[in-house]
């Protein structure tokens, strides 16, 4: 959980060196896949509910055959470009393509670990996953603990599963349209998170035909990132749910990792 950099570095592998990329990014490209970000994770939220309140389960296919789907979807999309027009769009389909089959990973390795995933609490804790990894404009592009991470979003966790609690999962989808509805603050925590990735998966699609090598790398970096942690984050609530969180993380807090080179 505390290594989440050696994945992530991985990506300046691809594209030549992406972080310095996302820096020289002009701030309203940043605003506008911001905006798009909030609007994908939102619409995620939204299908999950319904399918809560449907009952329907969730299929498990292997983790190899979403790493499939997600490559060649990002080498598809790189293909035409980034920036291209056209490949704008088609990157913004793709994003919103792969970033739910990463979910559906996610909530698949949720319930391996004895997770309700009908349970909105569960689901909460599966979009936390896209946090783990990124820092916001908050941490000063320091990266965080796991439970430095854990405690910033679980404020927002909090209030939105109240909120569910006293309003019941019909009233949701009126709720999304106000601004002080504590699901959306949690969804945009999660965002300013999320955009870590999101801005480096851009900019290596940049250049079309080159794109492709780019888009299909990045995005196996990202599941096999995303799926690692998930392994990992539900791992510690089983153990918190056996022998209480804060013993849990007392123990988590006094393991000395040694620092590789």
């Amino acid at each position: 959980m505390e290594n989440i950099g050696a994945f992530i570095k991985a990506l300046n592998k691809v594209g030549g060196k992406l972080e310095s990329g996302v820096d020289m990014m002009p701030k309203i490209i940043q605003k506008w896949l911001q905006k798009h970000v909030n609007k994908l994770l939102m619409g995620i939220v939204k299908t999950n509910i319904i399918s809560m309140q449907k009952g329907e389960a969730f299929k498990k296919p292997s983790e190899k055959t979403y790493k499939a789907l997600v490559t060649s979807s990002g080498a598809i999309s790189g293909a035409f470009g980034s920036t291209t027009g056209v490949g704008t769009v088609i990157f913004l389909s793709e994003l919103a393509l792969s970033t739910k089959f990463m979910m559906r990973s996610i909530i698949d390795i949720a319930r391996s670990h004895g997770e309700n995933i009908q349970e909105f609490d569960t689901q909460l804790a599966c979009m936390q996953v896209f946090a783990l990894g990124g820092t916001s404009k908050d941490d000063d592009g320091a990266e965080t603990s796991y439970y430095s991470t854990r405690v910033a979003t679980n404020i927002s966790v909090k209030k939105a599963s109240e909120f569910i609690a006293k309003n019941g999962l019909s009233s949701l989808n009126k709720a999304f349209t106000s601004s002080t509805n504590p699901i959306l603050k949690f969804i945009g925590s999660i965002a300013a998170r999320f955009m870590t990735q999101v801005s480096e998966k851009f900019i290596a699609q940049a250049i079309p035909i080159l794109g492709a090598a780019g888009g299909g790398a990045i995005n196996l970096v990202f599941i096999n990132h995303f799926q690692k942690m998930a392994e990992a984050h539900f791992s510690i609530r089983q153990l918190e749910r056996k022998y209480g969180e804060k013993l849990v993380k007392e123990v988590y807090e006094s393991i000395k990792l040694e620092k590789k080179n």
